[in-house]
């Protein structure tokens, strides 16, 4: 096949590649490097990992585990109970007349 017939027959898609490339080249050359990046951000990192650290030391690991679902469960199910509007142990008021 001739090469002419090839570049006509995949004209939209050499123009798309092209495009793409152009587009991509010039993103990283007009973004920020990744020092500068973490250079601005390094007290939000450094100050979430305290606090990750700080919520484990005092909180315990033994909240994250698999044993004690059972209050877990029931205290979510009293909350929705309570959203519901329905709570397990009210008394329905009868009116007096």
């Amino acid at each position: 096949m001739d090469l002419q017939k090839m570049v006509v027959q995949y004209r939209y898609h050499i123009t798309i590649a092209i495009a793409f490339s152009l587009s991509f080249s010039l993103l990283l050359y007009a973004a920020p490097r990744f020092m500068s990046i973490l250079a601005y951000f390094w007290p939000l990192f450094a100050s979430t990992t305290v606090f990750l650290v700080a919520i484990l030391a005092f909180g315990g690991v033994s909240k994250f585990s698999a044993e004690g679902h059972e209050h877990g469960e029931k205290a979510g199910e009293e909350l929705l109970d309570y959203v519901t509007g329905m709570p397990e142990h009210t008394e329905e008021a009868v009116p007096n007349f």
